[in-house]
C-alpha cells in the first residue's frame, strides 16, 4: 500500500509532515485537498479511521469557522461534514493513510507512527529536531 497524504503545500505542518514520509524511503500520493477534496464518504471514513469526532477535524484558523458560526453547539456532524465539503479549507491537515492506520499528523511528528521506517533525525523548517525512535 502506498502512503497518501492528504497535502496543503502551504501549510508548514503538512510540508514537515510529506518530508518526513519522504526521509522514510516512501513517496507517497500526495492529495492537495484544496484542489481535489476527498468526497463525503471518503472523509466521513476517514474520520471514522482516525477514531476522532467531526469537530476535532476542523480548522478555524484562517478559515470561515468564525463567520460560519461553526463553534455553535446547534451543528450535527452531518452539517458540519457538509460544512467542510463546501469550504475544503475546513477540513485540517494534514490527513495520512498507511497500513499502520490513518491520523491527523498534528503535530507532525504524529506521522512517524505510521511510517515502516525509522527516519533517524529530522530538522523541521521552525528549526525544531525531530528524532525517530523506529
Amino acid at each position: 500500500m502506498t502512503i497518501k497524504i492528504y497535502h496543503n503545500p502551504k501549510c508548514g505542518t503538512s510540508r514537515n509532515t510529506l518530508e518526513m514520509i519522504r526521509k522514510s524511503g516512501e513517496e507517497p500520493q500526495v492529495i492537495e485537498y484544496l484542489k481535489t477534496p476527498p468526497s463525503r464518504d471518503d472523509l466521513v471514513d476517514l474520520i471514522g479511521r482516525m477514531e476522532i469526532s467531526v469537530r476535532d477535524l476542523l480548522r478555524q484558523k484562517g478559515t470561515p469557522y468564525e463567520e460560519l458560526g461553526l463553534g455553535e453547539d446547534k451543528w450535527s456532524d452531518d452539517q458540519l461534514v457538509d460544512f467542510m465539503m463546501e469550504h475544503p479549507i475546513l477540513i485540517n491537515r494534514p490527513i495520512v493513510v498507511s497500513e499502520k492506520g490513518v491520523r491527523l499528523c498534528r503535530p507532525s511528528e504524529k506521522v512517524l507512527d505510521l511510517l515502516e521506517a525509522d527516519i533517524g533525525s529530522f530538522t523541521k523548517e521552525d528549526g525544531e529536531v525531530v528524532t525517530s525512535n523506529g
